[in-house]
């Protein structure tokens, strides 16, 4: 097998990134989101925004009620976007460890659907879960469980829509296309 040139395998990561931008709502250019202002316009209203040391922000802006994705954009102190990502992705679950607050949960990925949290009073249990779509393009859950008197990550779950009712019924990977 012929491996790739430098030049190729720099072009093969740009067509990966622009693909992986192309869902944006309103625009498949992340080009076009260069400040805070291009983010309210075309991702709508931040759900969360937190501030930084340095002056700038970093906002969530989940996708739809019960989206399959959640902006989360880095800007600097004069409003320009420094970086724009999808958090709802395995490498971002994976950062999510034991022994996390809430809070550090959240500005990894953003709140979860409020209507799917729930508390457990037998385990003493706070469930959040957020929907995504998985590597095989299926409509998916992670949870994410607290302790509830630490409020602290006791473990976390995922787990393709299809294996649970009453989502399960049928074949809905073409909800995750673009």
């Amino acid at each position: 097998m012929k491996s790739l040139t430098p030049m190729a395998s720099a072009l093969a990561a740009l067509c990966l990134s622009l693909a992986a931008c192309a869902q944006l709502p309103g625009s498949g250019d992340p080009g076009a989101i260069r400040s805070l202002a291009d983010a309210q316009r075309i991702l709508g209203t931040p759900a969360m925004r937190w501030a930084k040391p340095d002056g700038g922000e970093q906002l969530a802006f989940p996708q739809g009620p019960m989206g399959y994705r959640t902006w989360m954009v880095h800007t600097d102190a004069d409003g320009r976007v420094l970086s724009l990502e999808n958090v709802m992705s395995m490498a971002h679950f994976a950062r999510i460890q034991p022994g996390m607050s809430q809070d550090e949960v959240l500005r990894i990925l953003g709140p979860s659907y409020p209507g799917w949290t729930v508390y457990y009073k037998a385990r003493d249990e706070l469930v959040w879960e957020w929907r995504y779509c998985d590597v095989w393009a299926e409509p998916a859950r992670f949870d994410v469980l607290f302790d509830g008197r630490s409020a602290t990550v006791r473990s976390t779950a995922g787990q393709p829509e299809r294996l649970s009712q009453p989502w399960g019924r049928g074949d809905r990977r073409d909800w995750c296309s673009p």
